[in-house]
């Protein structure tokens, strides 16, 4: 009796979690098997037609491109970064939890918030560049966005800004985890700081590490409205991600399309959920023999 209100409680999630995610999920893959241009207007299965078409378009091409260079250097900066902060923190320092709340501040602003605070920074005309320039530097030239060669670059640096913090929370969440007896042990066996952190402590934070990697992997790949508020794609297509090629797609009534760059864009995110869900498995499994 006292589950029953339990699972009446949880009812309505349960079924906007399967209505809104699994069956449309299941909806959107297979529309990309289909040639509709509106939703459920005339719909004919043609296969892999799509992805075909998909596969063979200079701007798709382009888009999974940039998001590869994207990618690399906006999760790479956020873990490094964001780790280095995490052992900062995790000195006890005075005032931690006012740089805590500076670092994690840039997180609660939206996408749209950070792109247009730093397309405005790296404004030739207004930002970084200019005030330079109004030292006595003449000659200074930072201007990211107005060259389609290092726009992609501009981009990595705001989404750093708005992504470190968060990495910084959960990696410091890992390493406030680790037993305090293993620093002591270390400092009585000599072993240098560095040595510790590399050979012990990082791989105790393996939970903490991939759940940072998944946040930020997720957000990489759903990256929209970030490139829309600094960019808008451009110069030219220097800057455009699959998912504004699926939203430009749809918009130009090609759902068919837009479905099949979506379905290719689901595909990293379940494979690194999958293999996350193999390795605790896995672990759970060995802890289980071992007991």
């Amino acid at each position: 009796m006292g589950k029953l209100p339990a699972i009446i409680g949880t009812l309505p999630m349960m079924i906007v979690a399967i209505g809104v995610f699994v069956i449309g999920i299941a909806f959107t893959v297979v529309l990309s098997f289909t040639n509709t241009k509106f939703f459920l207007i005339n719909i004919d299965f043609v296969g892999m037609r799509q992805y075909d078409i998909l596969w063979s378009t200079p701007r798709w091409l382009q888009s999974v491109a940039n998001i590869w260079l994207y990618g690399f250097g906006h999760i790479g900066l956020c873990v490094v970064l964001g780790f280095l902060l995490a052992v900062a923190m995790d000195q006890r320092i005075r005032g931690e939890d006012a740089f805590r709340t500076i670092f994690l501040y840039p997180f609660a602003l939206s996408a749209v918030i950070t792109g247009l605070v730093w397309q405005l920074m790296l404004d030739p005309i207004w930002g970084l560049q200019a005030y330079v320039r109004s030292l006595g530097f003449a000659d200074f030239t930072f201007a990211p966005l107005a060259n389609g060669s290092t726009a992609l670059y501009g981009m990595i640096i705001a989404s750093t800004w708005n992504g470190v913090g968060v990495t910084m929370a959960i990696l410091l969440a890992g390493l406030r985890g680790v037993d305090e007896e293993i620093w002591k042990a270390a400092k009585i066996d000599g072993i240098p700081t560095w040595r510790t952190y590399v050979s012990i402590v990082i791989p105790m934070m393996r939970g903490a590490t991939a759940t940072a990697l998944v946040l930020l992997v997720v957000n990489t790949v759903r990256t929209f409205d970030i490139v829309i508020a600094m960019t808008g794609g451009g110069p030219g297509i220097s800057t455009q991600m699959p998912a504004t090629y699926v939203i430009d797609s749809i918009n130009a009534r090609n759902v068919a399309q837009g479905t099949a760059g979506a379905t290719v864009m689901l595909l990293p995110i379940a494979a690194l959920i999958l293999l996350q869900a193999f390795f605790r498995w896995r672990a759970a499994r060995i802890k289980a023999r071992a007991a």
